[in-house]
């Protein structure tokens, strides 16, 4: 199936060379970001891609339903947000790393639902993630570092919440030296900025 843009052919999903395959889901991700309406009517092709045993073709479906949420006229992004919340648990940090980002884009794009995804975001700090098998503490910290990334997203007003705050200053402790230093930097910019002036 062609998308509205015409420059995207879908079916290449499908393919058996990874290299169409992955290369057309890297496209896709492109449209998304830059032009989602073009994308929209072929909703249901991520969604079963969300669904799918393929975790790259996850991944990228994860990254395109965040985006298109800037369109989602008939809120379809809106049912799938519980299940984007559930794969911030997922013992893979990449899964978790990608739904960190689709939901703080949904945040952006549909402010009613901002103060259940943020405090989802929260949480992420008690996750616990695998590597080869392992339980891996720097692989929870790295996905703190995401979550940092994306409150700085959500401006001045969500920084200076308490719990915010709170998570903020845990991490200033956090192992992870850039983590550490992502947080200090977040608090300490909305600690010294102040709201502009209405003249």
């Amino acid at each position: 199936m062609k998308s509205s843009t015409g420059k995207i052919n879908l079916e290449e999903l499908s393919s058996k060379d990874p290299k169409v395959k992955y290369g057309c889901a890297k496209r896709a991700i492109a449209v998304s970001r830059e032009n989602p309406e073009d994308l929209y009517p072929d909703f249901g092709i991520f969604l079963k891609l969300l669904e799918g045993d393929n975790k790259i073709l996850k991944w990228g479906a994860i990254q395109i339903i965040g985006n298109l949420s800037k369109v989602d006229s008939q809120k379809k992004v809106d049912a799938l947000i519980p299940r984007l919340i559930a794969l911030l648990s997922d013992k893979t940090m990449v899964t978790a790393a990608n739904a960190i980002g689709a939901l703080s884009e949904i945040a952006k794009n549909k402010a009613e639902h901002q103060e259940m995804i943020l405090g989802a975001l929260l949480k992420v700090e008690k996750a616990k993630y695998y590597h080869k098998g392992e339980l891996s503490p720097e692989c929870t910290n790295v996905a703190i570092g995401h979550v940092i990334q994306c409150l700085e997203q959500f401006g001045r007003p969500v920084c200076q919440r308490n719990d915010v705050k709170n998570f903020l200053k845990r991490q200033t402790r956090n192992t992870r030296p850039k983590v550490k230093l992502m947080a200090q930097q977040l608090l300490d910019k909305n600690s010294q900025e102040k709201p502009s002036r209405k003249d």
